[in-house]
């Protein structure tokens, strides 16, 4: 389906569902709209020329505009093609139109169950093998775990070792059974190596229900995920803030307090509430048993991992930056308070370096980086930032502190991207009018990362903030005003918020989204450097984190986030240290991946690295300080948009 907007001419593909606010937004339309989408404020009015939408209509609309199709852009929902016009109220001038539009991401192919069966490779690393044995006679009193042998061996299963737990259940088990019990079994990562680990031994038939959970314990979030090890279905996914944020919002706040008497324990601690929390609401949200489950993974940064594991981090932030360990034994989850039962063991994630973590080893191995010829820049958009670049005969990584404001923290009105945040933005040059649109279409309570790239470009765009991330507090818009952090723009009252509070956002969180940008800008320039290589030689980008999938392109490039280079040479991962943890789950031989890419990487410590501290002061400004060389084309569109603003002005 077409929708075309006059005046302006232009016209967009849509598909039916879409909301006109949201399509308006994103070809780069801007349509008054301060209430998040909820319709409650009555700005984003709208006629409909020809065709016939869905909604749009409300209160704030007499029954004599309805009549002439006038709608409200943020209810009116695409069911064919349309002609929508613009009214002067609520439009703004066609001078900021080409700044603000956006490409539609490309999302990366991921690898799931189908595809590892199809493979081959579909090799849970638990399983469970339902067996029975005749019951014991006079004749044949042989000991309960000889019987349960026996019985293995004759189901194809051979050389183990068993856990005291498995051994202290099985003559219950076999009993209430009626000599006919599961047996469940954690394979080694190498048969020809290891030993089959019987780890649980249940009464009857439980074959059916084989769950494990991937963690992802980020240094803000928490996600987790449900998944059956039988099909490899995805039951759920869960995510929640991580509380060691209140003893620090990076990792090196964490590390200096783990360092005090006590402290570890304490951060360690929350890190153990926060992954129960959240595994008990994947539980509520799936009306799953978590004693249903055999086998958790885990996937962090290596601050993180030690932080949780109980082990002191404070040599990861001393010079020479050294971590206590790669790797980690499979860790019994009770023994660390995971509230999950007895037998379950935890994978954890190997580290490379101090700073380059088991998350991004995870990513790697998700998205098949080590396997594939592609020349790939891969980068974590997360609060401890980590770059690789490479393909399957080589890889190099650096990680670099990029600060929480990509996940929302840090901004005074800062949120994860949950319902009421402000995800999509533009703004009136010539008014300050903003048209916002939140997540779930609610009022808006706060803004997450992707929607603070958003506005941030967009004020630069229009000129509402000069290239230092400088409020224009002289401009007749009262949004443009000197609040209790000095300069800022109020993004929505008080009246149209969920908070009953103005949002704005101030210099301060512009000036935090600037130091973010210029650490991430600064890790993938002077690694590509120190190993030879420009963004011209790459083959592909790949985009992961929280918030990777939600990010506009142009805008991360206009602010200087993002290489500038062709939009399909980016791909978009989401989360892609859950995308291992829960991989490692369902394939050993990926499991068994994991080594090889942490042997394969080599790691640059970018505190000691030659030209880092160049390309971070240099990325401190919007989008760069040479952004006429490195940024050729958004530099042309400031420069374009600026004049004819201006001219537009006059």
């Amino acid at each position: 389906m077409i929708v075309r907007f006059e005046p302006f001419g232009v016209e967009v593909e849509a598909k039916a569902g879409d909301r006109l606010l949201d399509l308006a937004l994103e070809a780069g339309v801007h349509i008054n709209a301060s209430c998040g989408g909820e319709g409650v404020c009555g700005k984003c009015r709208v006629h409909i020329e020809q065709g016939q939408v869905q909604g749009g209509l409300s209160e704030k609309i007499s029954a004599a505009d309805a009549e002439q199709g006038v709608r409200l852009a943020c209810q009116s929902v695409i069911q064919e093609d349309l002609v929508v016009r613009i009214p002067v109220d609520s439009a703004m001038d066609k001078a900021g139109l080409a700044a603000l539009a956006s490409g539609p991401a490309k999302i990366a192919k991921l690898i799931g169950a189908e595809e590892l069966k199809e493979q081959g490779r579909f090799q849970p690393a638990l399983v469970k093998v339902l067996v029975s044995a005749p019951p014991p006679s006079l004749e044949d009193n042989r000991n309960d775990v000889a019987r349960l042998l026996t019985a293995l061996k004759a189901a194809g299963e051979h050389s183990f070792v068993f856990d005291f737990e498995a051994i202290r259940d099985l003559p219950d088990a076999w009993r209430d059974g009626d000599w006919t019990v599961t047996t469940t079994i954690m394979r080694p990562v190498d048969p020809a190596k290891g030993r089959n680990h019987v780890i649980r031994v249940e009464p009857g038939d439980t074959t059916a229900r084989n769950l494990a959970v991937a963690i992802d314990l980020g240094t803000t979030t928490v996600w987790a995920q449900l998944i059956d090890l039988g099909s490899g279905e995805i039951i759920g996914t869960e995510g929640d803030f991580n509380e060691q944020i209140s003893y620090g919002e990076d990792v090196i706040s964490r590390i200096v307090y783990a360092g005090k008497p006590g402290g570890l324990e304490k951060v360690r601690q929350a890190a153990v509430r926060s992954i129960n929390k959240v595994l008990h609401q994947l539980s509520k949200k799936t009306q799953n048993d978590l004693s249903e489950v055999s086998l958790a993974t885990l996937a962090g940064n290596t601050t993180m991992t030690q932080l949780f594991l109980g082990v002191q981090p404070k040599y990861i932030r001393l010079e020479p930056y050294v971590p206590s360990a790669a790797y980690y034994p499979p860790i019994k989850a009770k023994e660390f308070g995971l509230e999950l039962p007895d037998h379950v063991s935890t994978l954890v994630f190997p580290s490379v370096a101090s700073y380059v973590g088991g998350d991004v080893v995870a990513g790697v191995m998700g998205v098949g980086m080590h396997r594939d010829e592609a020349l790939t820049l891969f980068i974590d958009l997360g609060t401890n930032g980590e770059v690789v670049v490479g393909n399957k005969d080589w890889m190099a990584c650096a990680a670099a502190s990029a600060g929480p404001a990509f996940e929302g923290g840090g901004i005074k009105f800062g949120m994860r991207a949950s319902k009421g945040a402000i995800e999509n933005f533009s703004v009136d040059p010539f008014t300050g009018e903003p048209a916002l649109v939140t997540v779930g279409h609610a009022k808006p309570k706060g803004i997450c990362g992707s929607g603070l790239i958003a506005v941030v470009a967009a004020l630069l765009m229009t000129g509402l903030i000069d290239e230092r991330g400088h409020f224009q507090v002289d401009h007749p818009s009262d949004r443009l005003r000197v609040g209790d952090d000095g300069p800022e723009y109020v993004l929505a009252w008080a009246k149209d918020t969920a908070i009953g509070r103005d949002i704005a956002l101030t210099e301060p969180d512009v000036d935090n989204l600037l130091r973010a940008k210029a650490a991430m800008y600064a890790a993938y320039m002077t690694l590509l450097e120190g190993v030879g290589l420009s963004i011209q030689d790459l083959e592909r980008v790949i985009l992961a984190g929280g918030f990777g999938q939600s990010i506009n392109l142009e805008r991360a490039t206009i602010i200087g986030l993002l290489p500038e280079m062709e939009p399909e040479r980016f791909m978009f991962v989401g989360n892609g240290s859950l995308l291992g943890a829960r991989l490692v789950a369902m394939s050993n031989p990926l499991r068994g991946d994991v080594g090889g890419i942490v042997e394969q990487m080599t790691n640059f410590e970018l505190s000691v690295a030659p030209g880092y501290m160049d390309n971070y002061t240099g990325s401190q400004f919007l989008p760069h300080t040479e952004a006429k060389t490195l940024f050729p084309e958004a530099y042309a569109k400031l420069e374009e948009t600026k004049a004819a603003i201006k001219a537009a002005a006059k």
